[in-house]
């Protein structure tokens, strides 16, 4: 029988083994420099993750590209992780509908604990894989789905058993994390390993490992939606206006694509119920509303597309 110290004693030496968890003996003393001076430390410490991130592009596109083909086929993207990496994970979930109209179980966070790890430590969740598998069991997985495990250790149970769940039910799978050979791009068909190197606090990967991973997890989201046509070149034109700053954005991103006028604006908006892709084909396509919104439907969304077919009428 292994003791528990035994345990924790193998779980130690998993841990000195990763580059996120080295100690930097040069900075042994930085409790003892100026603010300023540590402020600097740190960011030129940051200033390194772009380069880190850089060296994983072709990873990052080629997971890109797998996750947009299967929702365009109506597929899901599901992050899942523990602690910062979940909480990465639901904020960049909770913040697809918003920007790109998508239905909140479209682009949806996991994370282990549920929602009350947002905000506290829920003990032991992390260590399961089969809260994970029981999590994914509950959004009724399919082989369109896309799972993103996400762990800056790359050794999480619970987001290595995530991925490992969804690619035994055939669902795309993505591991990201923050040590070359981790255990979770081997489990994932598409494995992305950016490599920071030890954090200026020894262990805490929510400095660089975790802008590390939002950054990732922006582009993931953020070029999906573009390969889905969310987007009008850089313009967010399926933006929900679900308040006054998004109802201005709205009239802003119709005023941007188009040149229209303030009044042509308000008619074209008024006529699609404040949508503001359909907007901007009445206005550029020079259709009504029934019109613009069919050729959208007919071009699974995609503005240039619908205006391509708007002109050859």
């Amino acid at each position: 029988m292994t003791s528990t110290s035994d345990g924790f004693g193998e779980l130690r030496a998993q841990l000195a083994s990763l580059t996120t968890e080295a100690f930097r003996p040069e900075l042994a003393e930085i409790d003892r420099l100026p603010t300023e001076e540590i402020a600097r430390i740190m960011n030129g410490e940051d200033a390194s993750v772009p380069t880190a991130v850089a060296a994983q592009l072709p990873r990052i596109a080629a997971a890109i590209d797998a996750t947009a083909e299967r929702m365009a086929r109506g597929g899901r993207l599901v992050y899942a992780g523990a602690g910062t990496a979940g909480r990465l994970g639901v904020l960049d979930a909770s913040e697809c509908p918003p920007t790109f109209n998508t239905d909140p179980g479209v682009v949806v966070g996991l994370i282990a604990g549920g929602p009350e790890a947002m905000v506290t430590a829920v003990e032991g969740a992390e260590d399961s894989a089969a809260l994970a598998a029981a999590d994914l069991d509950g959004l009724g997985l399919t082989a369109d789905d896309t799972v993103v495990g996400v762990s800056a250790s790359g050794r999480t149970p619970y987001a290595v058993g995530a991925v490992e769940h969804a690619r035994a039910r055939g669902a795309l799978t993505v591991g990201l994390s923050c040590n070359a050979g981790s255990a979770l791009a081997a489990a994932a068909e598409h494995g992305i390993e950016v490599v920071v190197g030890p954090e200026l606090l020894t262990g805490s990967t929510r400095l660089k490992a975790g802008t590390a991973q939002k950054l990732v997890l922006n582009m993931i989201s953020t070029i999906t939606m573009i390969r889905l046509g969310k987007t009008y070149g850089n313009l967010m034109v399926d933006v929900r206006a679900s308040n006054d700053k998004l109802r201005a954005r709205s009239r802003h991103i119709v005023s941007l694509a188009t040149g229209a006028s303030d009044d042509e604006i308000e008619r074209a908006l008024a006529a699609t119920d404040g949508e503001v892709k359909p907007a901007i084909l009445t206005i550029l396509g020079r259709v009504d509303a029934p019109t613009a919104a069919r050729l959208l439907t007919e071009s699974n969304g995609h503005l240039r597309a619908a205006l391509a077919a708007a002109r050859a009428h």
